[in-house]
């Protein structure tokens, strides 16, 4: 239920990092024992475990006994749309270049340790990571639950807690592990919790995995909590993120073929794209593992909504705020399809997608008649094309200033016009709503598979997962279909495809002989096309060793086409984030920081 991660926990948590309390404070008794101990029970230990996942949103918090608040909801969104899309080159910033200017130095690779962002979403993790300990803690003393029963509860923590720190981790790189048996809860002693950065976590991050994976229910009895297969397949992302392929593999085989749903179905892919990006269908088959969102369910204010993407409308028309989060050319162009239905894996930016730059909303335009792929206007608005419900896009009415950022619109996070009543939150001074983010979905794990498998030279299976995903692109079931009548966009659709959709799998055989290197190529590609505007791509860049390459070859494009990212530049230093200068500063024991810089900040 939508409300499982909403519970709003009391001031009796203490923190991670202390700040901004005298010694003599720090020095006291905390007048929590009392609490602790009417939590040490069933009802106690699941009701933190509750606030564990509250932490998933990463928005807002505010924890009244240490005066610690969250970041901004966009500025920490656990979706990673700055930190993974837009610095990965499948968005801009958006906006006008003034508006967060913040971003855009991350983006272009500028931003330095004292950017605030960084600091909110390192905050908002160890947040997340606090609870999870506090819970484990507290679990070691219930005497109410069978073993069984508190095995599931630590299965949980240990998850949400690989999950925060697995973030971290891809971010940052350098970060200090604090858990349940290094971090002291009796004490408020700020040098507790002043840990040195200087070793690899992979190792415990695959720990909380994998007891979470033995532990673990296959299924739950409330939609939104880890089962065994969330667990799985996070365990598999984790190996896959060190290289170690041959360990992933069979895990995520056993999600593939043995992987249940929440809800006890059989994992697979929904045959309509869009259903993974719309609050009515969601928590679907596909979903292996949801953040959950809920709106207008009589909690009052934001704080179950989806604030993340608050500021990723499109710019004026029937949208409050507020222009950012504009796809990029350079993914546009990759949905550009040859006569064969296949992408044009090398030279794309050669096949550019017809826009409508520079040309005023009140000119006519006809939109790209070439072969695309149908994905693209599932996850990009342009203009001329019908944007979910709401009409065709207008182009330059909607976009705030098209030269900085370029003519397109963000549509994934972008709730429908015909249940708005159900699924908008207009409770914030921008849009809130409804929609799941998807950490982990089928799409994902197939194609992490087949990255597996081409990685151990198994061409012909790694190609059978790749055409799983391009045939469900390919069906015309789930195409974007032109309005009946234009002007009343919630009318109904025909059958008439919007644009000249062709998709195709690759023909059989291609990856054994085009080979390893082709194969690996392809399949890195259908993730760029598949996940798009999903927070992946600059992390996959980044793992697969190619981010200098590929994102200075993003910039030297892109910057033809729009001005924000002409200064853009990706050294060897930036595969990780700057360690946040707050944290060094507050890491300071004897003299000394414990936290090191990241090399070449």
């Amino acid at each position: 239920m939508k409300t499982l991660y909403h519970i709003v926990l009391g001031a009796s948590f203490t923190a991670l990092l202390l700040a901004g309390c005298s010694k003599s404070f720090l020095e006291r008794q905390p007048q929590s024992t009392l609490q602790e101990e009417a939590l040490t029970n069933k009802k106690g230990v699941n009701t933190l475990l509750i606030g564990a996942y509250a932490a998933l949103d990463g928005q807002d918090y505010n924890d009244d006994m240490i005066n610690l608040s969250g970041g901004s909801g966009y500025a920490v969104s656990p979706d990673n749309w700055i930190y993974g899309s837009v610095a990965g080159g499948d968005a801009h910033k958006g906006s006008d270049p003034s508006d967060a200017a913040s971003i855009l130095q991350i983006v272009t690779f500028a931003a330095n340790s004292s950017n605030g962002f960084f600091n909110d979403k390192w905050r908002v993790n160890y947040e997340g990571i606090r609870r999870c300990n506090f819970t484990l803690h507290v679990l070691a003393n219930v005497k109410d639950m069978t073993d069984a029963e508190k095995q599931v509860i630590a299965g949980e923590a240990r998850f949400l807690r690989g999950h925060y720190y697995s973030d971290l981790k891809k971010l940052f790189d350098k970060v200090p592990w604090v858990d349940e048996n290094s971090t002291s809860y009796q004490k408020l002693i700020v040098d507790d919790f002043k840990l040195p950065n200087d070793q690899d976590i992979w190792p415990m991050i695959e720990a909380d995995f994998k007891y979470a994976a033995d532990h673990l229910p296959e299924t739950q009895k409330e939609i939104g909590r880890a089962n065994k297969w969330a667990a799985v397949a996070y365990l598999a992302k984790t190996l896959l993120y060190q290289s170690k392929f041959a360990a992933a593999m069979p895990l995520l085989e056993d999600v593939i073929h043995s992987g249940v749903t929440t809800k006890g179905v059989k994992f697979g892919l929904m045959d309509h794209f869009h259903d993974n990006f719309d609050a009515f269908t969601e928590n679907n088959k596909e979903a292996v593992f949801s953040i959950q969102y809920s709106a207008n369910d009589g909690s009052g204010g934001t704080g179950n909504a989806n604030q993340g993407q608050m500021l990723n409308y499109p710019y004026n028309g029937p949208f409050s705020c507020c222009g950012f989060y504009q796809p990029s050319q350079d993914l546009v162009n990759s949905f550009r399809t040859n006569d064969k239905g296949l992408p044009y894996l090398d030279d794309f930016n050669q096949h550019p997608v017809k826009n409508d730059m520079g040309v005023s909303d009140t000119v006519a335009f006809t939109p790209d008649n070439g072969y695309l792929d149908p994905r693209l206007d599932w996850t990009v608005g342009r203009r001329g094309i019908p944007f979910l419900d709401w009409g065709l896009h207008p182009g330059m009415a909607w976009v705030r200033n098209q030269q900085s950022a370029g003519p397109y619109a963000a549509l994934k996070n972008v709730y429908m016009q015909v249940n708005q009543d159900k699924f908008y939150d207009g409770n914030s001074w921008a849009p809130g709503n409804a929609i799941n983010y998807v950490l982990i979905r089928y799409a994902d794990v197939l194609l992490m598979a087949a990255e597996c498998q081409a990685n151990a030279g198994s061409l012909e299976k790694a190609e059978a997962y790749v055409n799983m995903v391009r045939e469900r692109a390919a069906n015309p079931v789930g195409w974007v279909k032109q309005y009946i009548d234009p002007e009343d966009p919630m009318g109904g659709n025909t059958e008439e495809p919007a644009a000249n959709y062709h998709v195709s799998p690759y023909p059989a055989g291609a990856f054994a002989g085009g080979g390893k290197d082709y194969a690996l190529k392809a399949i890195r590609f259908e993730r760029k096309l598949e996940l798009a505007m999903e927070g992946h791509r600059f992390f996959d860049l980044v793992r697969w060793g190619l981010a200098q390459t590929e994102i200075n070859r993003y910039f030297n494009y892109e910057k033809t086409v729009t001005s924000d990212i002409a200064t853009g530049n990706f050294s060897a230093r930036n595969k990780y984030y700057p360690i946040p200068q707050r944290q060094i500063d507050l890491s300071v024991k004897n003299g000394t920081s414990q936290l090191k810089q990241n090399p070449g900040y």
